[in-house]
């Protein structure tokens, strides 16, 4: 077990998918891998197995994705203004997790992310960093982790660039990793 407090992890899954499928009708979180999973769970999976605890967003309306990832022993949020974009899924997990020492945040369409990568990203906050990022052969990928010292620039976000702009304007510890999972998401069926 480490020896600093345990980071809450965050599932985004929140989103409408439209790049997927514009007329909304096939959830690209529900699409099944070569595994046999679906999507959503594979990614909460991975994320269950990095930290004790997962707050999962879903958008209004979305029972199935609730419900599975619900099934999976996540805390299931609804998040009513998912429409503004991502930082109003955010902001809602960070609410309802404000005293966490830090956050994991994954997205719901990353089902390749390896639990390892995601326990280092913790251990690198336990460690001090108030940022830290997975790197894959020079590219910057998800999730990303916090350390509480930002939670004031996270609750202020707004809109759907996430945390992109605190990822640029303050230091972001890089880890190098060999898990592609971590620049591999679901945007298209060819991506299954």
């Amino acid at each position: 077990m480490p020896d600093h407090p345990a980071l809450t992890g965050i599932l985004l899954a929140a989103g409408r998918g439209q790049r997927f499928d514009p007329s909304g009708s096939d959830n690209k979180l529900l699409q099944t891998l070569p595994t046999g999973e679906p999507v959503v769970a594979a990614s909460a999976r991975n994320l269950l197995a990095a930290v004790p605890r997962v707050l999962a967003v879903v958008r209004r309306g979305d029972d199935a994705v609730a419900q599975l990832l619900g099934k999976l022993g996540c805390e299931v949020l609804v998040c009513d203004n998912a429409a503004d974009g991502m930082a109003a899924s955010l902001t809602l997990a960070l609410r309802a997790s404000s005293a966490a020492p830090g956050w994991l945040i994954a997205l719901g369409d990353m089902p390749f992310v390896q639990p390892e990568t995601m326990r280092e990203l913790a251990a690198t906050i336990g460690r001090g960093a108030r940022i830290a990022a997975p790197m894959y052969q020079g590219q910057r990928g998800n999730p990303v982790a916090f350390g509480a010292y930002h939670l004031p620039l996270l609750l202020a976000l707004q809109g759907d660039q996430g945390a992109r702009a605190i990822l640029k304007n303050h230091a972001v510890s890089e880890l190098v990793v060999d898990d592609e999972g971590v620049i591999r998401d679901i945007d298209t069926r060819a991506d299954l």
